[in-house]
């Protein structure tokens, strides 16, 4: 259960030149027609200077179900590494529809004694919500090996990719804190104004059910919080009743701004359709004055802005900037 008293947050280790990332399927299987991308993340990994291995789980073609594996083995596989001293970070092979699955299994007392980095978004963003709510662990809501580092990576122009591998590097080793996110001009100010406060979010329709389990955050974790989003997939209007839930449940009258992410495949906001996304937001948010910066790039739309659980940030969306004002990890003798 949710302990009643938050936890402080929980900076994972920082890395260092020469340390082990491992890439994991921590949710869906590794089609064998994805195999180059595993290959293209293992490369970037090691030209930051790491030493990058396969967990066993990730083998192309293995499956049970829509799963890589049964939850439990899923879980057993994790909590290894999450064990193992010499692994210093994970990096999430793709997303999918498992993570509900194990979520009970997950062995915390592990993350809390050697807090590391994981890395990934979709479904895995129900596991950065879930340890944050249980241990304060910062998650990284960032690329994955299959759809991020192996796949729209390698689209984007090369000097996006240079700025995207320093930022993530800096992100991963350094303990000062990054600033400002490299904007783009997709980025559009939906609500001006200006404010401060923890980053918290992922996938919006993981936020909305992780809050019917055990593992959800308390609302008080919401205070003040600037609440980023995103969505793959379904219709404009389960957005819309996402939104509405977090109404009803209180969260849109505690956070203090919302980042929105670049909408995907959703049916309903295609171009000249009506309401567009900001529209649908603006009618759920009402006379609630919270600024709203959209159309960042961050999860399904990719290459993903990595955005750390729980670091202070300062949004200015007026401006179209978003900071990230604290580092996302610790030395190990601060953690």
């Amino acid at each position: 259960m949710t302990p009643s008293a938050p936890p402080r947050l929980l900076r994972p280790h920082a890395l260092t030149p020469g340390d082990l990332v491992v890439i994991a399927s921590l949710s869906g299987p590794l089609p064998a027609a994805y195999e180059p991308n595993v290959e293209r993340t293992v490369a970037l990994f090691e030209r930051m200077g790491f030493r990058v291995r396969r967990a066993p789980l990730l083998e192309a073609g293995r499956r049970h179900w829509w799963s890589a594996a049964t939850p439990a083995e899923i879980a057993g596989e994790l909590n290894g590494l999450l064990r193992d001293p010499e692994v210093r970070a994970i990096v999430a092979s793709d997303g999918g529809q498992t993570v509900f699955g194990y979520l009970d299994l997950i062995d915390v007392e592990a993350v809390r004694a050697d807090p590391k980095p994981i890395l990934g978004y979709s479904d895995i963003s129900l596991l950065h919500l879930a340890l944050h709510a249980r241990t304060g662990l910062v998650g990284f809501h960032a690329d994955m090996a299959v759809p991020g580092f192996g796949g729209h990576w390698q689209s984007a122009p090369a000097a996006r990719q240079a700025e995207l591998g320093k930022l993530y590097f800096e992100l991963l080793t350094g303990t000062e804190a990054i600033g400002a996110l490299p904007a783009s001009p997709s980025w559009e100010c939906w609500r001006p104004g200006r404010v401060e406060g923890p980053l918290i979010g992922g996938v919006i329709n993981r936020i909305v059910l992780a809050q019917a389990t055990p593992f959800a955050l308390p609302l008080e974790r919401f205070d003040g919080a600037v609440l980023f989003w995103e969505e793959m997939g379904g219709l404009a209007s389960y957005v819309w009743s996402y939104l509405q839930v977090m109404r009803h449940s209180g969260i849109l009258d505690r956070i203090s701004g919302m980042v929105v992410g670049v909408p995907r495949e959703i049916g309903g906001l295609e171009p000249g359709a009506s309401p567009t996304l900001p529209e649908i937001v603006l009618d759920v948010l009402g006379d609630r004055d919270i600024p709203v910066l959209g159309n960042v790039e961050f999860g399904h739309a990719g290459p993903n802005l990595p955005l750390p659980l729980g670091i202070r940030v300062g949004l200015d969306a007026r401006e179209r900037t978003l900071s990230l004002l604290e580092p996302a990890v610790a030395s190990h003798a601060t953690t």
